[in-house]
C-alpha cells in the first residue's frame, strides 16, 4: 500500500471514528478533498434523497464524489448494508462522477475569446443522444476506460464507508445515461462531480440532483447548459422519437434521454441558486 493510501486510510478512520456528518468535509494528505463533502454527509445526502424520490425501481442507492482532478473523495449506498443495493452500481456512481466532472465546466475556461463565458454543465444524461452512432460525440464512451485496478481493491467490507478503496484514487470511466451531475459552490465555481447509481437511469438522475442539491452543491443559476432550462441547466431532456429508419432514435436538440419505467417529472426538481 502507498504511503499516501495509508495516510488517507488513517484520516478516513479519525473522520468516521469523530462521527462527521453535514458540514464536515473529507480530507487526505494533499488535501484533495478538503473542499468536498465528507462520507457520512453524502450518505445522509443519498438516504434523504432516495426516500424522497419515487419515481423509477425504487431501489436503494450507490454515490460517489470525485473531485475537480478526477479523484474520488467519498462513496457511500443509502441501504441497511453493501449488499442493498445493486453491487454494480457502485463503480456506476464512480464512473458517472468522473463523467460529469470530465465534460463540464466553469466560468474560469473563458480566456482570450475562447471558453464558455458563464461555464457549461453537462450531466450524464446529456450524453445520450451525442454518443450514438451518428452523434457529434459518438466515440465518446471509450475514451476513459475505468480503472479496475482501483475499482475493485479488497477488501469488499470496506465498500461504501469512509474507508472506501476507491477514495483518494482516480477512477476515470465515461457513463452516457443519467446520474451523474457537476457540482458548484458559491460563485458558480465547479468543485468536482457526483454520481448515483442503483435504479433507472431516469432515478438515477433525479436522485443525483435532490442529492446535489441537500448538499448545497447547486449554485448553478446563470450556468450554461442544454437544457433550455436556466433554472435547471442540467436537467435530463426528454426529446427523443422514433428514427423511422430504425435503430437509435432521434433527438431534436441533440442532447435527449430515453424516458425509462416510471419516469418522474425533471420539471418539479428543486431549482438551483445563484
Amino acid at each position: 500500500m502507498s504511503r499516501k493510501r495509508l495516510l488517507y486510510r488513517t484520516a478516513a478512520v479519525v473522520l468516521s471514528l469523530t462521527g462527521a456528518a453535514g458540514t464536515a468535509y473529507a480530507w487526505d494528505d494533499s488535501n484533495e478533498c478538503q473542499s468536498l463533502p465528507s462520507q457520512s454527509a453524502l450518505k445522509t445526502a443519498l438516504a434523504e434523497a432516495t426516500a424522497t424520490e419515487t419515481s423509477g425501481l425504487n431501489n436503494q442507492m450507490w454515490a460517489a464524489i470525485v473531485n475537480r482532478d478526477g479523484v474520488v473523495c467519498a462513496v457511500a449506498f443509502s441501504g441497511v448494508n453493501r449488499g442493498a443495493q445493486w453491487p454494480g452500481s457502485r463503480v456506476i456512481a464512480a464512473q458517472k462522477a468522473n463523467t460529469a466532472n470530465a465534460f463540464s465546466l466553469d466560468a474560469s475556461s473563458y480566456s482570450g475569446g475562447s471558453g464558455q463565458a458563464s461555464g457549461l454543465s453537462l450531466s450524464t444524461a446529456n450524453l445520450y443522444s451525442a454518443v450514438q452512432p451518428g452523434g457529434s460525440l459518438f466515440g465518446l464512451q471509450e475514451s476513459n476506460p475505468v480503472s479496475t485496478e482501483v475499482a475493485y481493491q479488497e477488501p469488499s467490507s470496506d465498500y461504501g464507508t469512509a474507508k472506501d478503496p476507491m477514495v483518494g484514487q482516480k477512477i476515470g470511466g465515461v457513463n452516457v445515461f443519467g446520474g451523474g451531475l457537476a457540482l458548484y459552490a458559491k460563485g458558480a465555481t465547479i468543485v468536482g462531480a457526483v454520481g448515483v447509481s442503483g435504479d433507472t437511469s431516469c432515478a438515477d438522475h433525479m436522485i443525483a440532483w435532490r442529492v446535489r442539491n441537500h448538499l448545497g452543491l447547486d449554485h448553478l443559476l446563470g450556468v450554461g447548459g442544454v437544457s433550455g432550462d436556466p433554472s435547471h441547466p442540467d436537467n435530463i431532456i426528454y426529446d427523443i422519437t422514433a428514427n423511422p429508419n430504425g435503430g437509435t432514435g432521434i433527438s431534436a436538440g441533440g442532447f435527449g434521454h430515453p424516458k425509462c419505467i416510471n419516469t418522474g417529472d425533471q420539471t418539479a426538481l428543486p431549482d438551483v441558486i445563484k
